[in-house]
Order: C-alpha cells, then sequence, then structure tokens
C-alpha cells in the first residue's frame, strides 16, 4: 500500500458501489486514485437495498426514459460482466380491480420498457390471463385479480461480494483502498481543497493525503463528511429510509419476484426470493438522522407483514416468522416539497465552488448503475484536471470472479475433496476466484476444513478476506466477505474459532479476539426484529432461529 503522503490525481471517498467504481474507473484510466471509506467496503446503503438490478420501470411513471435506458443498459452489462454475481430472473406484476395503475397502461408501460431493452438477450414481457396468473402463482389472492404481467430484470444476492470485486478489480489497476479511514476534515490550499486530514479509526494515527480533485461519494453521509475545518455547505442529501424483512419459505410463497401495488396506499411492495428464504420490502420514509441508525421500525414491519397476508392469503406472516430485518437510507437528492417516491432518481455531481472548489459531491446514484455512474464522474475529473480523458473500457471489462473459466473451477475444486456444498457456495461468492481462495489451504491444509457446516464455508475464506480482500476486522468478514450475518443463526456459533483464526494470522491476542467477537455480536443487533423481547444477545439469537 502507497503511504498516504503520496500526492495523488483523485481523492474518492466512500466505499459504496458508486466510490468504488469511481476508483476502477480512474485507475484503469491511469489516474493516481485514493479511496477513503470510514468503515468498510459495502458497509453503507450498497447492502441495505433489495438487491436487484433492474432497469426501474417505475420511472417510467415520471418519463424519466433516458434514466430508464441507461439503466436497462447497465444492467445488461452486468449480465455480462459478473454473471456470477448478477443473474436474470422474472418478475410477476399482478393486476387488480383496485390498482391505481390501470392494465392498459401497465401494458403499454412494459412496451415501452422492452423497447428501451433493445440491445438485451433475455426475455422479454409476457401478458397472463387471470387463469394464467393462478397457475404461474398460485398462492396468490384471486378476489379482483386481473391478470398480470411477467418480465424480466436482474438479481445480485451478495450485494456485497459486488463491491468487494469492483475494489479487488479497482487496486489491481492501481487504487489505493483505505478503509476504517474517517475523514476529519479538508486540506485547504490558497483558496482550494488540496487534499483531506483522515483518521485510522483502528490505529488512531492521522494522516494527510493531497489531490487537486476530491469527490464526497459518501451516499446518504454526503452532509456529514467533514467534521471541521468547512465552511457551511447547502444540503443535499434527503435520503429515504427503506426497511425490508427476511423470513423463511411460506405456505403460497411464489417462484419470481412479485412487484405489486399496495391494495391500502398504491406503493409499490416487493416479495423476493433472496438466499433460500424471502426478502419483503420495502418503505419509503423521509429519515433526517444519522443513515448508520436507521433501524426497521414496528409500523413498518407491520405494514409489509399486512401487505404479503393481503396479497397472499395462505401466508398467515406474523412478527414471530420474522428471522431478521434490516434498513438503509436511499442516497436521494433534498426535494423537500415533493413526495418521497417522486423524489428524483438520476444523479449529479454538485460543485461547491466558490466555498469550496476543487471538492465535487455525487448525489444519488443506484446500484444498478454505478459504472455510468462512475464514467461519467471519472470524465469530469479529467475536465477539472485539464488533460484529455482516455476512452471509458469498464464496459467491457469482466470482473475478476468472472475472468476465468468457472466450470473448470467447479472441476478443479470437486477434485480436491471438497463437498459438493462447499464447492456450489465458493463459485457463488467468488467465481473463478474461488481456486484462489482454496489455494491458502496449499500450505496449510486445516484451511479446507468446513467452518460453517449450514453453508459450507472454509476456513480459507476468513484469511483470504483479510489477505486479499480488505477486510481488517470480524465483522468485515463475517458480515460483508462471507455474508455469514445473513443465516439465520448469524454465524454466531462459529464467531469464536473464525476470531481465533484471524487472530492467530494476523497476531491478535486472546483481548483483541473478545473484543472483535463483541463488536460483531453488537453489530447484529442492527438486524433484530422490532418490538421482540431481547433478554440478552443468546436470547436475541435463539429467537431469530424459530
Amino acid at each position: 500500500m502507497e503511504e498516504p503522503s503520496t500526492p495523488y490525481d483523485l481523492i474518492v471517498i466512500g466505499a459504496g458501489i458508486n466510490g468504488l467504481g469511481i476508483a476502477r474507473d480512474a485507475a484503469v484510466r491511469g489516474l493516481r486514485a485514493i479511496l477513503l471509506e470510514q468503515d468498510d467496503i459495502c458497509s453503507g446503503v450498497s447492502a441495505w437495498s433489495g438487491r436487484l438490478v433492474h432497469g426501474g420501470l417505475r420511472y417510467l411513471e415520471h418519463r424519466d426514459f433516458a434514466l430508464v435506458r441507461e439503466s436497462l443498459r447497465e444492467r445488461e452489462r452486468l449480465f455480462r460482466l459478473a454473471p456470477h454475481l448478477v443473474k436474470p430472473l422474472r418478475l410477476i406484476m399482478p393486476m387488480y380491480s383496485h390498482s391505481r395503475r390501470p392494465a392498459w397502461l401497465i401494458r403499454i408501460g412494459m412496451l415501452v420498457y422492452d423497447a428501451l431493452s433493445f440491445d438485451k438477450k433475455t426475455q422479454g414481457h409476457e401478458v397472463l390471463s387471470e387463469e394464467g396468473t393462478l397457475r404461474r402463482f398460485p398462492g396468490i389472492a384471486p378476489s379482483g385479480l386481473r391478470g398480470s404481467v411477467v418480465f424480466t430484470d436482474g438479481q445480485v444476492e451478495y450485494a456485497e461480494r459486488l463491491c468487494t470485486e469492483v475494489a479487488v478489480a479497482a487496486a489491481g489497476a492501481g487504487a489505493v483502498i483505505r478503509t476504517k479511514a474517517r475523514v476529519e476534515e479538508p486540506i485547504l490550499s490558497g483558496g482550494r481543497v488540496a487534499g483531506v486530514r483522515f483518521r485510522d479509526m483502528l490505529t488512531g494515527e492521522v494522516h494527510d493525503v493531497h489531490a487537486p480533485v476530491v469527490l464526497n461519494v459518501a451516499g446518504p453521509w454526503i452532509d456529514r463528511v467533514f467534521r471541521r475545518g468547512a465552511p457551511p455547505q447547502p444540503r443535499l442529501n434527503g435520503g429515504t429510509k427503506g426497511s425490508h424483512l427476511v423470513v423463511e419459505p411460506f405456505p403460497g410463497a411464489p417462484a419470481d419476484v412479485v412487484y405489486y401495488e399496495s391494495k391500502k396506499d398504491g406503493r409499490l411492495v416487493l416479495v423476493i426470493p433472496w438466499m433460500g428464504r424471502y426478502l419483503i420490502g420495502t418503505t419509503d420514509l423521509r429519515f433526517d438522522e444519522d443513515p448508520g441508525e436507521a433501524r426497521c421500525d414496528v409500523e413498518e414491519m407491520e405494514y409489509l407483514l399486512a401487505e404479503v397476508n393481503e396479497l397472499i392469503p395462505q401466508a398467515h406472516l406474523g412478527p414471530e416468522d420474522v428471522l431478521f430485518t434490516y434498513s438503509g437510507v436511499r442516497p436521494l437528492p433534498y426535494a423537500p416539497d415533493v413526495e418521497e417516491w417522486e423524489v428524483p432518481r438520476s444523479h449529479v455531481l454538485h460543485d461547491h465552488a466558490p466555498d469550496l472548489p476543487g471538492l465535487v459531491t455525487v448525489v444519488g446514484g443506484k446500484l444498478t448503475t454505478y459504472r455510468q455512474l462512475a464514467e461519467d464522474a471519472v470524465d469530469d475529473v479529467f475536465r477539472r484536471l485539464g488533460r484529455k480523458s482516455p476512452k471509458c473500457v469498464t464496459s467491457s471489462l469482466p470482473l475478476p470472479g468472472a475472468a476465468g473459466d468457472a466450470e473448470g473451477a467447479r472441476t478443479h475444486l470437486l477434485g480436491r475433496g471438497l463437498s459438493a456444498k462447499t464447492v456450489g457456495r465458493l463459485l457463488a461468492l467468488y467465481g473463478s476466484r474461488a481456486l484462489d481462495v482454496v489455494a491458502e489451504a496449499d500450505d496449510d491444509p486445516a484451511l479446507a476444513e468446513v467452518l460453517h457446516p449450514r453453508t459450507g464455508a472454509i476456513r480459507a475464506e476468513l484469511v483470504f478476506a483479510v489477505r486479499h480482500e480488505f477486510a481488517r476486522t470480524l465483522t468485515d468478514v463475517l458480515a460483508r466477505r462471507m455474508l455469514l450475518a445473513f443465516e439465520p443463526d448469524h454465524g454466531d456459533q462459529i464467531a469464536e474459532a473464525a476470531a481465533e483464526i484471524l487472530g492467530a494470522r494476523m497476531g491478535w491476542d486472546r483481548q483483541r479476539q473478545a473484543s472483535e467477537v463483541a463488536e460483531y455480536r453488537e453489530w447484529l443487533t442492527r438486524l433484530a426484529v422490532p418490538g421482540r423481547a431481547e433478554a440478552s444477545r443468546s436470547d436475541s439469537l435463539e429467537g431469530s432461529q424459530q
């Protein structure tokens, strides 16, 4: 890792999908870029979405055809460039007599949606009658049903893995990635922002880093980046909170993603197959507090459960069926005079001149269009540097896990004696890089042993995360590299063993190992089910498995 004092062309603040995409594009085009993140890769809003890669069907209602076209184009690119992580799937949109959007309007919308994705390789939409809808989705409430439309979008089950691979690609192109690096204040020189001062949150060390352009890509934290040293700036973030519930498969559960209009208030609600369970979302509430404090509340949970029970009468879901919840704050522009669902979803680059020339804030953006946002931002950086921009090539560069032969990797891994469960997991999370994960066991065969029987996760994944994927804490590893936090047991039962394995390789003494386990369990409280009595952490974990 380069020293922070090295002069750079560009400083990127924030390691969500957009900041990572910018760092990668900048490095690929020859800029010296450093990315600073106060917590970890994908520790913010990128992890708390519905994990869909979509064209933005609802944006058609705003006549934002350019955004829909951009989203559909980028969706198709992700299918090609990260096929191990981003996969096509079918969505069904029921049409009811109570629907505020008439059937003819939905059909026209689907024709436009398909027309705007003219270069797609996936299946177009189809219109189903009431009988056809019931055959495809037997659990749906038949009363008032008028039929449905079925169409294709995409899913990234493991958004954390997508972000991690973009980070690996960025570093491979020459970018410097610094996590646990909290920006404190701007460095001013000649009336311009010439860099930033940041604190390493693990060591307490303070560093200065210099660059003529600083991009604030902190998502819903964009208004909270500088703790001191900067004049007051206009409010830019108007993010809304979206909460999701996670439940086990239930009676009447759909095979497709269901995207439907609430009978109660007309909002769009989704039921999404995810990691062998179901993700139910989402809400859309104004949220002005620290985005890190966003949690699902009782009213949101009751609203979402009621919606599913209305749509699927057999479900009979109650709070006791909720395994865990999560909430995030969308990085939307500040627009206080419009309804939440009407806030524009397009990204903008806000120049802070004349108060803070040299600082640019990226407002908005979404998971699907991160690559295009990065291209736009890096083009702008070159203009600010007064340099001719090389052509952006990220639209044709596979992510690292898509660069090799997945089937060849499967054959090799099975030949090493790994179980089919473990091999399937490794390929799903790492793609062809699964070979690199298992290679950690070449000099230490114990690392090939299964760590988490439920998923087939092996010990080598722990070591790989810290050696090659920028993880610095146990929470980084279990929550955002191995995804064990999102299993019904949250990986809690192997937390001590994982800390011991990492401790032996990272120099953590017993006190540090215990601290890492405690911090992980504290992090898990953000997944709590609202209103559920929790006398102790163990009681909480027991309840989440019921």
